[in-house]
């Protein structure tokens, strides 16, 4: 008996997107990513790939392709601010490959989104750039899009990011992006510079993330792009006037932030020619991310936009893709579409939801001010032997086990055998269906 072939759409052609089309066309499936852009490219600097995607990539026989163009840091290291003193680290070379069998990466965001678009276009998904939607027909389903013919497809998927048109045709109102109250400022600078500063030539020899954690804000540094690229994060409270979601920033304001921290980020932040900032947002929770129809769902910063304080965002995002593509190599009949996206929502839903959650809370364990809570992390973090609920989250045993040690199609294997046997909460007892 042969398998059934779905034509699958989906809104959007960030990371998430290309994931979902990647793992969907692997499934044997037809998939046509719409994309508003006029044509494919992605913004932004690092991004860092944990091994709850290496994983998949691994999977889809692309992590190669990835290291390739890829950094592996030696090690988590969480710094007070004061003077850089290392309060905690996690290793993470030969740590990553040894626990979990595959490596923690660093790369640039645009290198990862080429590789990605040139894996689902030799997976043979169709890109429609220029593709505006409009409206969504949630019980065709279809897409209305601006100066172009109504797009029909068996099953459409919302990957269009924080500020998605999927999202809000799904709620019914406007849903524009919640403010956290922080911002970034985004940088890159030569490692060859760095080199020319006696205090600065271990955090180019040595690639690791490093964290300085301070009153209201935090650094995250790391190198890219085989070790010539480093990247800084600075996180500070946003103060970007209304309505303005980037701007070019004042180097100086930056600097005047930082004045009192570790000797060395000073440093690195006097190689800083120019600067940008951008306010930090994301989105609340959703009741639901799919339509009663059962012919329409939303993944990625669609329905679950994080801070980034976790380094998880384009992670869970991956892992929806993976998630929807191992389903579809299980489906058997048309019927059991709505069943597949109850059961994509009931296994992704509660562990973003967590992530999302948890990176918030890091936030308050990053920004904490002078006083006793401050020097009771510090404590623990220097004196401790990590414990559930470790202020370094990703030496925690419990939580990085968790985190770092998903499987989205074992995940998939056990929600479909579940199913299979009529268990499933809430479907609608399709599993019995065949061709």
């Amino acid at each position: 008996m042969s398998s059934p072939n779905f034509h699958v759409a989906i809104v959007g052609a960030g990371l998430g997107g290309l994931a979902a089309a990647i793992g969907i066309a692997q499934a044997g499936h037809k998939v046509t990513i719409l994309e508003q852009a006029p044509a494919l490219g992605e913004i932004g600097a690092g991004i860092q790939i944990p091994p709850n995607s290496s994983r998949i990539l691994k999977r889809w026989d692309i992590l190669d392709r990835i290291e390739f163009v890829s950094v592996r840091p030696s090690d988590f290291i969480l710094r007070s601010y004061r003077d850089g003193l290392v309060l905690s680290k996690q290793n993470m070379v030969p740590y990553a490959d040894e626990r979990y069998g595959v490596p923690y990466l660093h790369i640039h965001r645009a290198d990862y989104h080429k590789i990605l678009v040139g894996e689902a276009e030799r997976l043979g998904v169709s890109m429609q750039l220029g593709s505006t939607v409009t409206r969504i027909d949630f019980e065709k389903p279809s897409l209305h899009l601006k100066d172009k013919p109504e797009f029909h497809a068996d099953i459409i998927l919302g990957a269009d990011g924080l500020k998605s048109v999927c999202r809000e045709a799904l709620l019914g109102h406007p849903d524009p992006p919640h403010l956290t109250g922080d911002l970034a400022y985004r940088i890159i600078v030569k490692a060859e510079d760095m080199k020319k500063h006696p205090d600065l030539v271990d955090l180019v020899e040595k690639p690791a993330i490093n964290y300085w954690m301070g009153p209201d804000g935090h650094a995250v540094c790391y190198l890219l792009k085989g070790g010539g690229l480093y990247n800084i994060v600075l996180i500070c409270p946003d103060n970007l006037p209304e309505l303005v979601n980037t701007a070019k920033a004042d180097v100086q304001e930056m600097r005047d932030f930082f004045e009192k921290w570790d000797p060395k980020l000073k440093t690195l932040l006097g190689l800083v020619q120019e600067t940008s900032k951008w306010r930090l947002q994301n989105s609340e929770e959703m009741e639901s991310w799919s339509h009663p129809s059962g012919k329409f769902a939303l993944l990625g910063d669609a329905c679950h936009a994080t801070l980034p304080y976790l380094a998880q965002g384009a992670a869970q995002a991956v892992e929806d893709g993976a998630v929807l593509g191992a389903l579809f190599t299980k489906i058997t009949h048309k019927s059991q579409l709505s069943d597949l996206l109850l059961i994509y929502e009931s296994l992704r839903k509660p562990r973003t939801t967590r992530v999302v959650k948890g990176s918030t809370a890091l936030r308050d364990i990053f920004h904490m001010h002078d006083g006793a809570r401050q020097r009771e992390r510090d404590r623990q973090l220097t004196q401790q032997e990590p414990f559930d609920g470790f202020p370094n989250r990703w030496a925690d045993p419990v939580f990085q086990k968790w985190l770092f040690g998903y499987d989205a199609y074992k995940e998939v294997d056990a929600a479909w055998d579940t199913y299979q046997r009529g268990t499933f909460p809430g479907t609608s007892g399709q599993f019995r269906a065949n061709l």
